[in-house]
């Protein structure tokens, strides 16, 4: 009898926790930008058109331009990461695979997260896009071209957040040591790499990327707060950044 109370105050613990999952990822989406701090001293700059920001933007489009156009196939090479394997087409379709393989393990809440994290990294950077309207670098001979507005970066904000996404939900099934630093160095690598090469092909400032950077993290970092506070409500421990979002999820027993 006790056992069976225990067990029905747990379940109605869990569900409420459910619900207060949902207000605050909803609310966590909804305030992602304005906790961004760092992106919000640099969104200043770029609208006050900060001389010293204005120099380092333009003297760098300057040289990596004029090493773009000195070496073609470097150029190719570059156009091909940045346009089909770190394209964000290319890591939301990841992303979403990933979020149908949670679903088929019935990690409902995990899913969601992945989702949500996705759409609001998408509709985040598009609003920010519109409000700011800063016109793209100009270069003589240019080797790239891209449509829409330049502040923050797509490419730099999508891959912070998908590959964030990534490590967050796979970490706890790769083995410790060797194998889980490989797969942040992997991640780092190319968030970076995805910067340069829309720095190099002069489709964006740098600033723009480190907007993208900047305003991923702030996204990931928000929902991911909502996420931590449902484990929580509902009883789970905290999890770790080095374990990922839901250790459980190496367990052979689908998620309940």
């Amino acid at each position: 009898m006790v056992r069976t109370t225990g067990s029905l105050v747990r379940r109605h613990r869990v569900r409420a926790a459910d619900r207060r999952f949902g207000v605050r990822l909803f609310g966590a989406v909804a305030v992602a930008a304005l906790a961004a701090v760092p992106f919000g001293l640099l969104l200043v700059l770029v609208e006050g058109r900060w001389h010293p920001l204005r120099v380092m933007d333009a003297g760098g489009a300057r040289r990596l331009h004029g090493t773009a156009l000195a070496h073609p196939a470097w150029t190719s090479t570059l156009r091909f990461l940045s346009d089909w394997v770190w394209d964000p087409a290319t890591l939301r379709t990841v992303v979403a695979l990933l979020t149908v393989w949670l679903l088929r393990r019935r990690a409902w809440r995990l899913a969601a997260w992945a989702g949500a994290t996705t759409v609001a990294s998408a509709l985040t950077g598009l609003l920010v896009k519109t409000v700011v309207e800063r016109a793209r670098p100009s270069l003589p001979d240019p080797v790239a071209q891209a449509p829409g507005f330049s502040f923050p970066s797509g490419h730099a904000m999508t891959a912070t957040t998908s590959f964030a996404v990534l490590l967050l939900v796979l970490l706890p099934l790769v083995p410790r040591g060797g194998p889980r630093i490989l797969c942040w160095c992997v991640s780092v690598l190319s968030v970076l790499g995805v910067g340069f090469t829309r720095i190099a092909l002069g489709v964006h400032w740098f600033s723009d990327v480190v907007g993208g950077w900047l305003l991923g993290l702030a996204v990931v970092a928000s929902t991911a707060w909502a996420f931590e506070a449902w484990r929580a409500d509902s009883g789970r421990g905290r999890s770790t950044v080095a374990e990922g979002l839901e250790p459980e999820l190496n367990e052979d027993a689908p998620e309940r």
